[in-house]
């Protein structure tokens, strides 16, 4: 199972990254675990300086802008052939 977290204070745009996500991993059939980490220290330990940020299996994979699926479908294939 993959782990996905979506960094930020809970804003429209981290939902929005949150929805491309859970859709990514459902076109590709990827077990995942979505969560959302909110508060500052733990936004701060993945070295973000802008939200929203997506975390696949620890690796920080985008951070400041909101990634298409496309992306987010090549970085959890990507993660799917790492694990």
């Amino acid at each position: 199972m993959l782990t996905i977290k979506i960094l930020g204070p809970g804003c429209p745009n981290c939902e929005k990254v949150k929805a491309i996500a859970h859709q990514a991993a459902a076109n590709l059939g990827a077990e995942v675990l979505i969560s959302k980490i909110t508060d500052r220290d733990g936004i701060q330990n993945y070295k973000v300086l802008a939200t929203p940020g997506l975390v696949i299996n620890e690796k920080l994979v985008c951070a400041g802008r909101i990634p298409s699926e496309i992306e987010v479908i090549g970085w959890l294939a990507d993660a799917m052939e790492n694990a």
